[in-house]
């Protein structure tokens, strides 16, 4: 059998097996299911196949999550199939939110840390990122008591569309973004206060 054909029909089941999974899988997971390939050939597969929907222009793609490949479908569609599914997407309080972010950053982190940074208590805010995944039990410090260390999990990777942690952008870039947002949310504070004055009426002569 030609070797172009070897390769076509081995992109094939490692994409059906991508369409099948209801999480991401990388290429050591797949080589489980196909015996016959290496490591190495299913993972030139898999990258084949992310260029290849790349250049589709489809409702989806294939991209790289939580330390494997998962198909995504495009953000824009979102309304659309939570429409379907009659589900909401997965919201986070502002505390739970600012909570998730010093863990991501800072982890493993112990609760007292985390309160110390935000200045509350964040027991409500953990048990709410563990029920719905985000974050997890790491481990424990070797202090007295041996309190728990938090860290976030690859479900955390999965719903920020993340490969790994390093893809989280750099607190400088934050901050640049929050300072960028802040500076046109004062515009359009000013544009809105000069519309709705009431221009003078120019004294007559």
């Amino acid at each position: 059998m030609p070797v172009e054909a070897v390769d076509k029909s081995l992109k094939l089941i490692v994409e059906a097996l991508l369409f099948s999974s209801d999480r991401p899988l990388n290429a050591k997971e797949i080589q489980a299911w196909i015996p016959d390939a290496t490591v190495l050939e299913i993972g030139k597969a898999l990258e084949e196949l992310v260029e290849e929907y790349k250049h589709l222009g489809r409702s989806f793609s294939l991209r790289r999550v939580a330390g494997g490949y998962q198909f995504r479908t495009d953000p824009a569609f979102a309304p659309f199939i939570l429409s379907m599914l009659k589900t909401t997407p997965l919201r986070l309080s502002r505390a739970a939110l600012e909570t998730l972010a010093i863990i991501a950053y800072k982890q493993p982190i112990l609760r007292q840390e985390i309160e110390r940074l935000r200045g509350v208590d964040v027991g409500g805010a953990l048990r709410s990122l563990m029920q719905k995944g985000l974050i997890r039990i790491v481990g424990r410090k070797n202090l007295p008591g041996r309190p728990l260390l938090y860290g976030t999990t690859k479900k955390f990777l999965e719903v920020f569309g993340l490969e790994d942690l390093s893809g989280l952008p750099r607190l400088r870039e934050i901050k640049e973004l929050a300072g960028h947002e802040q500076e046109i949310d004062q515009k359009e504070k000013v544009h809105k206060l000069q519309s709705t004055q009431t221009p003078h009426s120019s004294p007559h002569n």
